[in-house]
């Protein structure tokens, strides 16, 4: 597989995942929810750290990610760039656009975000506001929107620990550059030989 089609992937990527958080970022208000169905919502939420909104403490935290994810992207394109070199397997150079594509998604909104929209507190954003944006660059939040809550109820009684709670799931909210990575992460546990194939011994 070559590195243009690779680079193929990304763009595509890229472009739908930016498409959808501008339009979330400047149609939505902060919290703002849409129905599509009863298991699949639009919901506006912001990530301002890792995974599940897990953030690193301290006044250089969120700088100290986003330095961290431009390390790894680079990373990323190597090991991309590397594995076109040496005729990797269709599967591997397709995972590896994903992860690139979904990893560098994110970064843009972590990296440009804070300095080209305001804030979208019971209000929606502006792009490039005349007031500045509601961060610096290297602060900016990431857009999430896509909702899965395929089951919302309460647990029965008899369930340890957890019996009688209000039960989500699938709560987390995400995006487009995380499904990229997720897809990316699945297909190469799942065609593990195919993606590294062994060389046969002479």
């Amino acid at each position: 597989m070559s590195l243009k089609k690779a680079g193929l992937i990304i763009f595509i990527v890229l472009l739908i995942d930016q498409v959808s958080k501008i339009y979330i970022k400047t149609h939505f208000e902060l919290g703002d929810e849409y129905k599509v169905l009863d298991w699949f919502r639009i919901l506006f939420v912001e990530n301002e750290g890792m995974a599940w909104g897990t953030k690193i403490p301290g006044q250089y935290g969120k700088l100290a990610l986003t330095l961290f994810r431009l390390v790894a992207i680079f990373g990323i394109g190597y090991w991309l760039v590397d594995s076109v070199k040496k005729n990797g397997s269709r599967i591997l150079i397709t995972s590896i656009s994903l992860i690139f594509a979904g990893a560098f998604g994110n970064i843009i909104d972590s990296v440009f975000y804070g300095i080209t929209f305001n804030d979208s507190y019971n209000k929606v954003a502006t792009f490039l506001p005349e007031g500045g944006g509601y961060g610096t660059l290297f602060h900016g939040k990431v857009v999430d929107m896509l909702y899965f809550p395929l089951y919302e109820g309460y647990l029965p009684e008899w369930i340890p620990f957890w019996g009688g709670k209000f039960f989500t799931f699938f709560e987390p909210v995400f995006n487009i550059a995380d499904s990229s990575i997720s897809i990316g992460v699945v297909l190469l546990l799942l065609f593990n030989k195919r993606a590294f194939p062994k060389e046969e011994k002479e």
